[in-house]
């Protein structure tokens, strides 16, 4: 790419002196009110799952808008997007992947939801993963993060928190009646980067609609001295997606969305040759690991206001989505292996408000089932064909069935205090029946059922009438069912280390989180602060058997982890005037848990993997309100970080 481009693409959203692309028919982007990491008066639906006033709610919340995203941040991907957010901190194995933690977790114990659909699926492995990479930045309208367990209403994973990605319509353009279209463009020189993204769309009436496609190329990453450029860390991705709505009524909506996401040639560099070395890091000696990544979803979605006088919203959504990937590995001796797995998901969810003189209840179900096929095949360096596996990273031929149903009820205590109290029900079924033997190698099967009943208790008391300032706390629990990653994974993991197939039943993982917190919403002064204690019980961690297979220790997965995650989150914003505030946040976060530190069988309780240590944004904004730029200036602080296990 023309780094000249490169330069005036980036310079615009740096100093807020111009477009983030041209448009065709508009000329600016900025089309919605501004709601950024430190907002938090707007209204959001993941927190309840219906549309709610955040300041209301008894949770700690972030949300993002487009105008964020886009103009303000050019987000280059959703995990990018969560980096200045208090409780989060995201790694990135390799520049295609990018897996947030929240709270002290990440990969299959965060969830994340695409318009309420959830895009964790039963293959979601343990640690860092690249799955939130797959959906596209520049389809999605706003971002929404409730922090903590989510489990009553959004079921298993979501425990250090949920982030639901909603996104765009016609309407979020704040275009006019009929044919509208625009382009965008995104450029920087540190990756060698560019994105172009066309839309248009067309409204009439009830009908509207919008497509957009985005078209990235990201080159290789370029760090300061004596680093330098890191080769094989560039990749390609494109991405479509379509969404039409039609108003059936003044209180009914039909919508059908599509997206269509292809990443290609993405290589986790940092295992073999081309990784560098940066303050004593090993390089690998791999020749080749790279990963091709795809993610299909449509889904049908009715929604209903006031239909009745005991039925205040009604909701109905049937999806499909596929997500399958392909490894390609070729070790320091020349043997490769190509190893893949393709998830076909079927959803089908129902919700219903109903007022009631006990309050508002919310009572839905969720099903899903995942259909898993999986592959593996080794070749000799000669690229001969070696043999296939029974199966590839987990079980080949793999149903996964999971059906819930939930209720809460938000009470009016007196004028200012509201009770938030809810129950699910969840029953998980795994039925893998290609499952690699790893000692004799034959063809077996492992199935598991499960169920799991949590709950939660939140309160929040407004301190005014004014409604500037309120007090929230409360109890959730959460939980976590073994899924066909911890029952049948049979794949290298950790260096030196091949995870294998369990040998014996497994149970939920349970977590409980006890909250407080508070929120301001004046004037000058916004922002919130919350403590939290979570406690750990029955995790399901690697576990070492003392065998070796392929030159690799071997391990398998047990409930055999306690523990605990506490920490202190506060945000604040301070408008001086209409043109200038200031902004910051801070994190401090602590937790343990047992854990098999090598590859010995003995336990030891040690920090949680990767824990964020103490972490301050400091910022400043000058933004003129009669005119079309603004200038902002960030600070990262970061204490040194010596919670660190073994691994």
């Amino acid at each position: 790419m023309n780094n000249k481009f490169s330069v005036r693409s980036l310079l615009p959203g740096l100093f807020g002196l111009g477009l983030l692309g041209s448009s065709v028919v508009h000329a600016e982007l900025s089309v919605a009110t501004r709601v950024d990491a430190y907002d938090i008066e707007e209204i959001v639906v993941t927190a309840t799952r219906r549309g709610e006033d955040a300041f209301l709610m008894p949770f700690a919340i972030n949300s993002q808008d487009l105008t964020t995203l886009q103009r303000d941040r050019q987000v280059r991907t959703i995990p990018d997007a969560m980096r200045e957010l208090p409780g989060v901190m995201v790694q990135k194995t390799g520049h295609g992947q990018g897996s947030p933690f929240i709270r002290g977790f990440t990969g299959l114990r965060t969830l994340f939801l695409i318009d309420g659909i959830r895009l964790n699926n039963s293959i979601f492995r343990e640690g860092p993963n690249q799955y939130w990479n797959t959906v596209d930045p520049f389809s999605v309208s706003r971002l929404e993060l409730v922090k903590g367990p989510s489990s009553v209403l959004y079921g298993s994973d979501a425990i250090g928190g949920t982030v639901n990605s909603i996104s765009r319509s016609y309407s979020d353009l704040g275009w006019e009646q009929g044919l509208q279209g625009r382009m965008l463009v995104r450029g920087a020189t540190a990756e060698d980067s560019f994105v172009a993204r066309p839309e248009i769309g067309y409204a009439n009436g009830a009908l509207s609609m919008l497509a957009g496609a985005s078209f990235k190329n990201f080159g290789d990453l370029r760090a300061g001295d004596p680093t330098g450029k890191q080769p094989k860390t560039g990749y390609t991705e494109t991405a479509a997606d379509f969404k039409i709505s039609y108003a059936l009524d003044e209180r009914q909506e039909l919508t059908m969305a599509v997206q269509v996401v292809d990443q290609d040639d993405a290589w986790r560099s940092h295992k073999t040759i081309y990784g560098k070395s940066w303050e004593g890091t090993t390089v690998g000696s791999e020749l080749r690991r790279s990963l091709d990544q795809r993610r299909r979803l449509v889904y049908l979605q009715y929604q209903a206001s006031e239909l009745a006088s005991w039925m205040q919203d009604l909701s109905l959504n049937l999806s499909w989505q596929g997500q399958d990937e392909e490894r390609d590995r070729i070790r320091s001796g020349g043997r490769q292996d190509i190893q893949g797995l393709d998830v076909g998901t079927l959803g089908l969810t129902g919700q219903m408000a109903i007022p009631s003189r006990a309050g508002l209840w919310t009572a839905g179900v969720d099903i899903y089932r995942d259909e898993v096929d999986s592959y593996r095949r080794d070749y000799n360096a000669d690229g001969s064909l070696r043999g296939e596996r029974i199966q590839g990273a987990v079980a080949d031929d793999a149903t996964y069935d999971t059906a819930a149903a939930y209720v809460q009820n938000r009470l009016g205590l007196g004028d200012r205090t509201d009770l938030f109290l809810g129950l699910r029900y969840t029953r998980s079924k795994a039925d893998a029946r290609a499952v690699q033997d790893p000692l004799t190698g034959e063809k077996t099967s492992v199935t598991g059922d499960w169920n799991a009943t949590v709950g939660s208790a939140r309160l929040n008391y407004r301190l005014d009438a004014d409604n500037t300032t309120s007090l929230f706390g409360g109890v959730s629990q959460g939980f976590r069912a073994p899924n066909l990653s911890d029952l049948t994974r049979f794949d290298s993991n950790r260096s030196s280390e091949i995870e294998t197939p369990v040998s014996g039943g497994l149970k939920p993982e349970k977590f409980t989180t006890y909250e407080v917190g508070a929120k301001i919403n004046g004037d000058q002064w916004q922002g919130q602060f919350a403590v939290y204690y979570t406690d750990i019980k029955d995790m399901i961690i690697r576990t070492p058997t003392g065998r070796v297979i392929d030159g690799e220790n071997e391990i398998t997965k047990k409930n055999s982890g306690s523990g605990y995650v506490n920490g202190v989150e506060l945000q604040l914003r301070y408008r001086f005037s209409e043109t200038w505030n200031a902004f910051g946040n801070v994190t401090w976060i602590d937790g343990e848990v047992d854990t098999f530190p090598t590859s010995a069988p003995v336990s030891v309780r040690e920090p949680l993997d990767r824990l964020m240590p103490v972490t301050l944004y400091l910022g400043a904004r000058w933004e003129p309100p009669s005119l079309p730029y603004w200038l902002e200036g960030l600070a990262t602080v970061v204490g040194k970080q010596d919670d660190l296990s073994t691994r």
